[in-house]
């Protein structure tokens, strides 16, 4: 079997087969891990490491002993499991998760956030194996406590990851191989890590397929499952427009959606100068045309826009907000989420234009400066003409992930057009 490439990396050595990869492997560990701390210093391309392996080691050694034998743990992880937003999930997909191990002789397991193990099933010898070190319920494993591992990788870089044999820096994992990917709440905050670990000799580039599939579906349900929005007024303005008030839509024509929109966007306000000049730039209308607009807009959203300075005085959420602010605070996988397309893509409104080219800036230059290929293979899909996007999404993406295909199609399209 030839040797694969990994998520999240860009140089793998090439072998010819997975004993021939791990004896290699063997040979750099016992050269660079055994090194006392201050001649840990790997000169490039002197090594079959990976960068991010190398990258990882370099961070363990300074708090785990490559001779560690477990993994330290929690003696009781039942309250932590029950107020998990995971569980629910991963109890109805516990089925599933027990068929796809149990059959290909692999260990399922679900982390938190900080990397202890929630929860875990699998083939029997393979979990008395994992017992021996920990890597069950309870067992602590960032890479703070174990250094490089698939779930540590996953946790830290917040991607899947891999990591075979003797790339785990603890050398009583070196006969394991860890596929692991994070998972996602609606939000785009991580709440930790799905992962299909076996033997070394059963590596397979196809089981971190399996990996993703299974984790999009808890995602898919953690989304079906999220709170009913609170009661009020919101708008959503992003690949399209709707006002939704206390659940139920609002029918509005499309400039008081515009000038609503524009009034979330700016929690100062405007003068009624500003405004008009925002809403209908050079052409000649009167003043009275937009104090009506705003009239109405006043009796729709229950009086929460200002007189003389015309401002939101009270709470009207609004989807284009959610995503300026995940701009802002850098949290890429919550824009990438939020971003369903231009804002209210067809109005030609002066300030809508100035604000849509500001959010789409933002984010394209988020996604582009990610190494995560989901933002990138996400983002590519609301922006079909973008050559750039799809190209750093193929950048991203292993040469044997599934979604390459759909990305190539992409920008095939865009080539043409």
């Amino acid at each position: 079997m030839s040797s694969h490439s990994n998520d999240g990396v860009g140089e793998v050595a090439q072998f010819h087969t997975l004993t021939q990869r791990r004896a290699a492997l063997e040979k750099e560990w016992a050269r660079w891990a055994t090194a006392p701390g201050d001649a840990f210093r790997i000169p490039a391309g002197s090594t079959a490491l990976r960068t991010e392996v190398i990258q990882s080691w370099q961070r363990s050694l300074t708090t785990v002993d490559p001779s560690r034998t477990e993994a330290p743990g929690l003696d009781d992880v039942r309250d932590r499991w029950t107020e998990s937003p995971l569980r629910q999930p991963i109890t109805e997909l516990a089925g599933d998760l027990r068929s796809i191990s149990e059959d290909s002789g692999y260990l399922a397991v679900v982390t938190d956030a900080a990397g202890t193990v929630l929860w875990s099933c699998g083939d029997r010898a393979l979990r008395r194996k994992a017992e021996a070190v920990n890597f069950a319920p309870g067992g602590c494993w960032d890479e703070s406590h174990m250094g490089t591992n698939g779930l540590s990788l996953a946790l830290h870089h917040d991607r899947p990851s891999t990591v075979f044999s003797a790339e785990h820096l603890v050398a009583a994992l070196h006969s394991w191989v860890c596929y692991s990917a994070p998972i996602h709440a609606p939000d785009g905050r991580q709440l930790g890590v799905l992962d299909l670990s076996s033997s070394w000799d059963r590596s397979h580039p196809m089981v971190m397929t399996s990996v993703r599939a299974l984790v999009t579906a808890v995602e898919t349900m953690l989304r079906a499952a999220a709170p009913t929005p609170a009661r009020g007024v919101r708008l959503e303005c992003l690949g399209g427009a709707r006002l939704v008030r206390d659940g139920r839509p609002v029918p509005l024509p499309p400039r008081h959606l515009e000038i609503l929109a524009l009034l979330a966007l700016e929690p100062d306000g405007f003068t009624p100068k500003q405004l008009q000049a925002a809403v209908y730039g050079d052409r000649p209308v009167s003043s009275s045309t937009l104090k009506a607009d705003v009239s109405h807009l006043r009796r729709t959203t229950g009086g929460e826009i200002s007189n003389r300075r015309y401002m939101l005085t009270g709470p009207v959420s609004c989807d284009a907000v959610d995503l300026l602010a995940a701009v802002q605070a850098g949290d890429t996988s919550s824009a990438v989420w939020l971003y369903r397309g231009p804002l209210l893509p067809g109005s030609d409104t002066p300030g809508v234009l100035q604000w849509r080219n500001h959010l789409d800036v933002g984010v394209r230059t988020a996604v582009l400066a990610s190494d995560r290929a989901d933002h990138a293979v996400a983002f590519s899909e609301r922006s079909p003409g973008d050559i750039e996007v799809h190209e750093h999404a193929l950048g991203l993406l292993p040469a044997d992930d599934v979604r390459r295909a759909v990305v190539v199609a992409r920008l095939h399209t865009a080539l043409r057009s």
